[in-house]
């Protein structure tokens, strides 16, 4: 079974997408101490150092292709936008800055994986990056709100998120977020189709999914 599992591993592509809720529901929530013990790059080396010891259990376990997708723009999120913002549309400096902090961790960390075990392959891809692309150019991707939650409560409708029996938007495609932190179906396929055919050098990096998978 464990040789089976093995090659399974081996020759599959995995995306990984962590770190998100470390903030979320953490770092930037005053009820946890977190935010008073670290600061932002301190935290930022916390989780990746969790991170590459995760990483390398499934290296362990025979994964030889994984893609890392980093953190988007959680100061952009309809909860924080709600809770942060004075107008309700711009984003959370302080919060998308240590989100970019712990990116730029973890495209570091893919250099030095690819470095230390090298029969295998890591990339990053850079979530942060297309999301700031469909923020500064909604409509070419076919959205018309980005700074709501299709289904929500309160200010952007991300004080409360999208409740159970709530009534949603009509117009879902033309939303970015679907709640007060997940991005919509559109979203979320305008960040997988660049993970696999990157639109430009900065979207997946050394690598994009498809050439992964062709290794």
């Amino acid at each position: 079974m464990r040789i089976q599992l093995q090659i399974i591993l081996a020759n599959a592509s995995i995306p990984l997408g962590l770190g998100s809720n470390d903030y979320l529901n953490n770092y930037f929530m005053p009820a946890y101490p977190s935010g008073r013990q670290f600061t932002p790059q301190q935290y930022a080396d916390v989780l990746i150092q969790a991170y590459a010891q995760q990483l390398r259990i499934l290296y362990n376990y025979g994964a030889r292709k994984m893609a890392l997708f980093g953190i988007g723009q959680i100061g952009c999120s309809p909860n924080e936008l709600a809770q942060n913002s004075p107008d309700g549309t711009t984003c959370v400096e302080r919060i998308n800055s240590a989100n970019q902090l712990f990116n730029n961790g973890l495209k570091s960390l893919v250099n030095q994986l690819n470095n230390e075990l090298t029969d295998a392959r890591f990339i990053y891809v850079n979530t942060y990056g297309i999301f700031q692309d469909i923020i500064n150019n909604p409509s070419s991707f076919g959205i018309r709100v980005t700074n709501e939650g299709c289904c929500g409560i309160g200010r952007n409708n991300g004080q409360i998120t999208c409740l159970p029996l709530q009534t949603p938007c009509s117009n879902r495609n033309e939303y970015l977020f679907w709640d007060a932190f997940h991005p919509t179906e559109v979203g979320n396929t305008i960040i997988g189709r660049r993970a696999y055919n990157a639109q430009s050098e900065s979207d997946a990096y050394p690598i994009d999914i498809n050439r992964l998978a062709q290794i």
